[in-house]
């Protein structure tokens, strides 16, 4: 069956996380698991986060030392403090905001042969803005053949 004979398929799945507070957390296997259960070979993968105060990222898998530098930049860029308006759950709480909206809260990966179309140092990052963990859902939708 060829793409343009093929019905498209569409598969959802809801991932729960649990953040350990500020830190990013990898969870590729876990988007390849529902990739594989999606049954697609070549399509898309939606990753999308629903919350307001983490994000997600694709980034080096292989070396600590890029996520140290940078959640140790952005912590630079924006400050904890009580120099916000809006502060209703602590002087982490704007800035998370403003983390996430610098970062992302969705990525879309191609997905070949019934893979995600990863680079070999590239990894799926939930970035936990917060200082305290929190249960983070991630609604994972693959689409195409």
């Amino acid at each position: 069956m060829t793409p343009s004979t093929a019905t498209t398929r569409h598969h959802q799945q809801v991932l729960t996380l649990r953040s350990r507070g500020k830190s990013l957390q990898r969870f590729t296997a876990e988007v390849e698991q529902v990739v594989r259960a999606s049954g697609v070979e070549t399509g898309l993968c939606t990753v999308f986060l629903r919350h307001t105060s983490a994000s997600l990222i694709i980034q080096e898998n292989a070396d600590p030392d890029v996520l140290v530098d940078l959640e140790n930049f952005l912590s630079k860029l924006v400050p904890e403090g009580n120099h916000y308006i809006h502060s209703t759950e602590g002087p982490d709480d704007m800035p998370a905001h403003i983390r996430t909206v610098l970062t992302h809260t969705s990525e879309t990966i191609p997905v070949m042969q019934g893979r995600l179309a990863l680079g070999t140092w590239q990894g799926i990052y939930l970035w936990e803005h917060r200082a305290r963990g929190a249960a983070r859902e991630v609604v994972v939708h693959v689409t195409g053949y």
